[in-house]
């Protein structure tokens, strides 16, 4: 297996085709063509739609591009590297495969392009969290670190070219994983795994299978960090050859990160326990975020980092932007915006972490999902439910068959808050965790959970 310079040289002269052009999609397109490759680009958007700065450099490189369109010779390319973003079901990229042409992804590609060591974490909730504090632990050790993949930079811009003493601490994703086939981190982590993304994947052991990928090309000198406590995440141990290191609130393994009483403790290979702190010493909430840094901390332990290190890292650490992210206080009721909530596991678990008193915003892009389990944790902890875009009507039938009827529809962000604040009461939580992906009504997360920060800032004035 090439990596670094080594391959680099076998890409001089390849015909490459980047499919997606999204960020990741234009820094491969970047990494590629600098290493020598003769690469082509293709995406659904037409020129007019594109950034003008990437159409520029296109043009000054020579590169050719299919916009709005797709080439009419799939053979002629010796290589199709993916964006996350494109199903891999495409008619002209089953063209491609039909003709035996290598199908690949940024991810696989990054890995190659560079000599860096790779920390990987993926599961369904809980990797940015996971991804950005372990990031911290390993800068606060004095290691070159980059937080890169589903946050901070697209993974190839930062791998192409690394050396070996790079850290390149990295959240993937599903979508990322099908098409990795060398890819071999250090430490790869598998956090939990619940219904998402039903509508790419098509069913629960089609998206496992793509999770399982990260740790599939390990060897018993990498480690696998795995939630002992979540059934569906832990089977996934069994496609590895990684040395399996379990993580658990539960139960106290024979090595591995475990909660003793309210202690934050990590076990090593040789038994001995390491003290990393009380969970009352952490500044972000909830079991999700107890289980988010066990994880962290026996990344970052099973990495070779000191444990005073984790610890100091860890009680500093003050959670990341759109997840659970307190938002202001308004005539006594707390904001929060959790627009990473984007599937009903995380809008549960934001729930579960606030307990009561919550006036829900939810709603967007419900990615085929059930809304039962959602509905399910209303009695106790909703008091009332607004809820906005496009599969809105879905969450409201899933509310009232569980008997849940304080709902209110309203048809954008600031109306929401609005009347999210008429609901609330001194002592009580307006939330944002819409449970859906933004898509229908925002181009992002991000830009969603900023729009709700902003309408909360409004009332603020």
């Amino acid at each position: 297996m090439k990596r670094g310079k080594e391959y680099i040289q076998s890409l001089k002269g390849k015909k490459v085709l980047i499919v997606g052009l999204g960020k990741s999609g234009k820094a491969a397109a970047k990494a590629l063509n600098e290493a020598g490759a003769k690469v082509s680009v293709q995406d659904s958007k037409t020129s007019d739609k594109l950034d003008t700065q990437f159409i520029q450099y296109m043009q000054n490189e020579g590169i050719t591009a299919y916009l709005g369109s797709v080439p009419e010779d799939m053979t002629s390319f010796d290589m199709l590297v993916l964006s996350p973003g494109v199903p891999p079901t495409l008619a002209h990229i089953e063209e491609a495969r039909k003709a035996g042409i290598e199908i690949t992804g940024e991810l696989e590609m990054a890995y190659r392009l560079g000599e860096g060591q790779f920390i990987a974490i993926t599961g369904t909730n809980g990797k940015t969290t996971t991804t950005t504090l372990v990031g911290e632990i390993f800068k606060a050790a004095g290691r070159d670190t980059a937080v890169v993949g589903n946050i901070g930079s697209p993974v190839v811009a930062e791998a192409a070219g690394s050396k070996e003493d790079k850290w390149l601490i990295t959240e993937v994703s599903s979508f990322q994983l099908e098409t990795t086939s060398w890819f071999r981190p250090v430490v790869s982590s598998i956090l939990n795994l619940t219904p998402d993304h039903l509508n790419r994947h098509g069913t629960m052991e089609a998206y496992g299978a793509a999770k399982a990928r990260i740790a599939a090309e390990q060897g018993p000198d990498e480690f696998l960090i795995i939630n002992l406590d979540d059934p569906l995440a832990y089977a996934l141990k069994d496609g590895t050859a990684a040395t399996v290191i379990p993580f658990s609130r539960k139960t106290v393994p024979a090595a591995g990160a475990y909660l003793d009483g309210t202690r934050i403790m990590v076990r090593g290979l040789d038994g001995t326990d390491h003290f990393i702190c009380d969970r009352s010493e952490l500044k972000i909430i909830g079991d999700h975020n107890v289980e988010n840094v066990l994880a962290a901390s026996a990344i970052a332990f099973f990495a070779g980092i000191d444990p005073e290190i984790i610890s100091a890292a860890v009680r500093e650490f003050p959670g990341v932007e759109h997840r659970i992210e307190f938002s202001g206080n308004v005539d006594g009721v707390d904001y929060f915006n959790d627009s990473k909530g984007t599937n009903v596991d995380a809008a549960v678990i934001a729930l579960k972490a606030l307990k009561d008193g919550v006036i829900l915003i939810a709603g967007g892009d419900g990615k085929s999902q059930d809304f039962t389990e959602l509905a399910n944790h209303f009695k106790g902890c909703v008091e009332a439910l607004v809820l906005l875009g496009r599969d809105a009507p879905i969450i409201e039938e899933a509310a009232r068959k569980a008997g849940f009827t304080n709902i209110y529809n309203c048809k954008d962000m600031p109306s929401c808050v609005r009347k999210a604040a008429e609901l609330a009461k001194p002592g009580q939580k307006v939330l944002l965790s819409p449970a859906c992906a933004s898509w229908d009504m925002y181009d992002n997360f991000e830009q969603r959970g900023r729009h709700f920060k902003e309408c909360v800032k409004e009332m603020l004035k």
